[in-house]
């Protein structure tokens, strides 16, 4: 017997579905802009934190952002001065100290010149008509939602996050317009979490931020269709974080509105294990290229490598899975998880403990002939009560080869053959993080 997470998720995220809410996104892509929004909002990672000096320095493809000049905020969106320019790195202007906000908001290497040259990398290689996004990045380093909300209370120079990203959204439409553009919005690539690691209501907030840029976005732009939102997992801060799940399981249940890229574990991080390197942020920006043209242009029910399903039997726990491309297999380059934690070892990834959190020890774990299931085989009979998780608890070192990373991490992943226009480093989907439990009644064999 197996557990439905859609139904598991309403127990999970623990606050009231939207009358939006819908289990499945749309299978037709969108009538295509001359410009195509993308906003980008978050914290340090968000704004490149610790990836100076920038890499993506040329514009191939035509993509574009504002140019603010020394204007202070707050800035008029008719103010002439404002104009669009090649979209580079650094994204905007740099900021000067800790904390910044925008207009002055960049650390270094943002996701996003790497995200916007991947798109129309993609149109180019499928022979589309060319694709030209226009980005505005309006995060803030080391700020909790409470400060990228819309309505946010300003405290210091933190809480312009919302408001900076209707100044743009404002000026870009009028911009557009005089140069004979159409332009709307297609998406909110969020690059956060760590704030609001054991936030237990960052889920409602999240969704909440979602439907606030959607109406204001369309108030100013006049577009109708819907504004998606691309959130990718924080996998670096506080065991069993509530944000890591989240950003997951908003995916599973609003589809239509809300997915996950997947996680952040497999990128190269700096020695502080929390930030990317520069390259880390281009293949993040790819990642979130891919998923954007999967989704929005090609209209396509892109979903991350997640589990569907599980099941157990005496010491063996099934886990089904949903594979974006091909069959699962094993990352091998990453380094063992939980090497020194003698019960989970043997895990790649996996975690297995009772009701009240002591650990299981877990004896193998096998890929299925099919390729798209894991068998986890405990070394004794898995109690009831029992939860599995996933890339959830860190270990006392981050991994070390190829590149230093995060403390938190697995080696299960898909055989999608992308690789990245910018790095030129191959991308298959590694699974989400998770944690869930297991079904109290045994599977029949």
């Amino acid at each position: 017997m197996t557990n439905s997470l859609l139904a598991a998720g309403a127990l999970l995220l623990g606050f009231a579905i939207f009358d939006h809410a819908s289990s499945q996104p749309s299978a037709r892509g969108p009538k295509q802009w001359d410009w195509v929004g993308i906003i980008g909002t978050g914290q340090s990672l968000s704004v490149g934190a610790r990836a100076w000096p920038a890499l993506s320095t040329s514009q191939p493809f035509g993509n574009l952002r504002l140019y603010t000049g020394d204007l202070a905020f707050p800035i008029l969106a008719d103010d002439p001065k404002l104009k669009m320019v090649p979209l580079v790195e650094p994204a905007g202007r740099q900021a000067p100290n800790y904390p910044s906000s925008w207009p002055e908001n960049i650390d270094g290497e943002t996701p996003h010149t790497a995200a916007a040259n991947e798109i129309s990398a993609l149109a180019v290689q499928r022979k589309l008509p060319p694709i030209v996004t226009v980005h505005s990045v309006v995060g803030e380093d080391g700020q909790g939602i409470v400060y990228l909300k819309k309505g946010a209370i300003h405290h210091g120079i933190n809480g312009r996050s919302f408001e900076g990203a209707m100044i743009e959204t404002t000026a870009i439409t009028r911009l557009a317009k005089a140069a004979g553009k159409t332009y709307g919005i297609g998406a909110i690539f969020v690059t956060h979490g760590e704030s609001d690691c054991g936030n237990p209501k960052y889920g409602e907030e999240l969704m909440q931020l979602a439907l606030d840029y959607d109406r204001d976005i369309k108030l100013i732009t006049g577009q109708t269709r819907d504004v998606l939102m691309i959130a990718s997992q924080q996998n670096s801060v506080m065991d069993d974080a509530p944000s890591t799940t989240t950003q997951w399981e908003l995916g599973v249940r609003y589809a239509d509105r809300f997915v996950c890229s997947g996680p952040k574990y497999q990128y190269p991080y700096v020695a502080d294990a929390v930030h990317l390197t520069a390259v880390g942020y281009q293949e993040l920006g790819e990642k979130y290229g891919q998923v954007f043209f999967e989704r929005s242009i090609l209209g396509r029910p892109w979903k991350p490598l997640e589990p569907v399903a599980i099941r157990r039997l005496g010491k063996s726990i099934q886990v089904e899975f949903h594979v974006p491309v091909g069959k699962l297999q094993w990352a091998g380059e990453m380094g063992t998880p939980h090497a020194q934690i003698a019960e989970w070892a043997a895990g790649k990834g996996f975690e297995l403990r009772d009701k009240v959190g002591a650990k299981l020890a877990i004896a193998s774990v096998e890929i299925a002939r099919n390729g798209r299931s894991v068998t986890i085989e405990g070394a004794s009979e898995v109690p009831e009560g029992a939860v599995l998780s996933y890339a959830m608890i860190a270990d006392s070192a981050s991994r070390q080869t190829p590149n230093p990373g995060t403390k938190r991490w697995g080696l299960l992943r898909d055989s999608d053959p992308f690789v990245g226009y910018t790095t030129h480093i191959p991308q298959p989907n590694y699974c989400v993080a998770f944690k869930l439990p297991i079904d109290p009644q045994p599977a029949k064999g």
